[in-house]
């Protein structure tokens, strides 16, 4: 959420900030809405004041025996006017506080602008896809053949993209998510194993709700929600929380399922495991001061870089485009992998700066060491990494012509083996 009076003052800003993201804000209406509130608010304050005023003269008048009856029926009606104005307040902000959630985050000014993934920056590139003399084959074959991930039988059980892991493929994935997380805490994140259902103030709070509700699973009899990422919950852990400047930045990792409705997607993208309802990841979520949050930002990227390249993936960077950025971000950098057995690239890390977008919605602030009046910490976060499709991409790099799957060497204390 923006700062309202942001807004009041930037309105051409916002205005443009949405449109380059393919959003449309009825700024007008905020601005009416914010101007009947403060009127009221001026109204409310000055008939406090009068009441305070009447209030003092009554006792003044019944101590010195006068008449006080004009001044309580006046004292009545200014009571009575206040309970109108505190309707209608609570009425205003309500609709009000609707209207801002809708207002998108604004690019920052080193963000491109576009429409489509064809607008974003490639900015790096690490590796070298392998140079066989055999043909290389996509890893839904690989697996299949080899038995290690079974899509048939996950179908069968649950729906299409619930696959099971099975045997060897099973060990991988969470041989890969121990790496992921032992990385992560040697690069000073802490761990933490959140909830994988969230409520809505939670789901609202980092910006899920109002803008991807679609995309999520509902556990209606509770009004709780499947997490999409551990972003949600770790996030939200600090929500409604005063934090010490000194306490900042804070790191964390959390391993969770993922749960994603993934509404409209078909055709050759959801083939194997280039699309989940269900699949694993890593998180990397940050607190981090207002004026470092882009450092951050720059050492959380190379944070997911270095697993790939300790994994001998080939990778590129995206500066992703406003266009094609989310609802909340203000700077988003996408990593993906090369799958040769595809000839593509896909995407297995966004990372993400929000600045203060979550933490107003979740009222996360800290106080500064100088003492002065609190302020709304910078929240980011990225995966590190999504596994599904490291999984696809590492097949595929690794494959042999006799069939097999060398396993990273990095995984084999993980793993205990070293080829599938």
């Amino acid at each position: 959420m923006l700062d309202l009076k942001f807004i009041r003052e930037n309105l051409e800003t916002v205005q443009k900030g949405a449109e380059a993201k393919g959003a449309t804000v009825d700024l007008p209406g905020i601005m009416s809405l914010d101007e009947h509130r403060r009127k009221l608010i001026g109204e409310n304050d000055s008939l406090k004041a009068r009441r305070n005023d009447v209030s003092a003269q009554i006792g003044k008048l019944k101590k010195e025996g006068g008449d006080a009856s004009s001044a309580i029926a006046e004292m009545e009606l200014v009571k009575n006017r206040i309970q109108t104005l505190d309707a209608d307040l609570r009425e205003t902000e309500g609709k009000l506080n609707e209207l801002l959630l809708t207002v998108p985050n604004v690019p920052h000014p080193s963000v491109p602008l576009g429409r489509t993934p064809a607008d974003n920056k490639d900015i790096f590139r690490w590796g070298e896809a392998p140079a066989v003399d055999f043909e290389l084959k996509p890893h839904w074959e690989i697996t299949d053949r080899l038995g290690i991930i079974d899509f048939g039988r996950g179908s069968k059980v649950t729906g299409a993209g619930f696959p099971f892991y099975v045997g060897k493929g099973a060990t991988l994935e969470r041989a890969l998510i121990n790496f992921f997380l032992d990385q992560a805490l040697e690069r000073g994140y802490s761990e933490i194993s959140p909830p994988i259902v969230v409520n809505e103030a939670s789901a609202r709070g980092t910006g899920q709700i109002p803008d991807k509700e679609d995309l999520m699973y509902v556990v209606e009899r509770d009004q709780l929600y499947m997490v999409p990422t551990a972003e949600v919950p770790v996030t939200n852990f600090h929500r409604d929380e005063l934090l010490a400047e000194k306490d900042l930045p804070i790191r964390y990792a959390a391993y969770t399922p993922c749960f994603r409705r993934e509404a409209g997607s078909y055709g050759k993208d959801v083939r194997g495991l280039n699309r989940l309802h269900q699949f694993d990841k890593v998180e990397l979520v940050k607190f981090v001061l207002p004026a470092t949050s882009y450092d951050e930002l720059e050492s959380l990227r190379l944070d997911a870089e270095r697993l790939l390249q300790l994994l001998g993936l080939p990778y590129r960077t995206l500066l992703m485009c406003t266009g094609d950025m989310g609802f909340t971000q203000t700077k988003k950098y996408d990593l993906e992998v090369w799958a040769p057995g595809q000839n593509k690239w896909l995407e297995v890390s966004s990372c993400s700066n929000f600045e203060a977008f979550q933490a107003r919605r979740m009222n996360l602030r800290f106080r500064p060491a100088n003492g002065s009046k609190p302020e709304f910490v910078h929240t980011l976060n990225g995966s590190g990494l999504a596994l599904p499709r490291v999984v696809a991409a590492l097949i595929e790099h690794y494959q042999t012509p006799d069939g097999k799957v060398i396993v990273p060497k990095v995984l084999h204390r993980y793993t205990g083996f070293q080829t599938i």
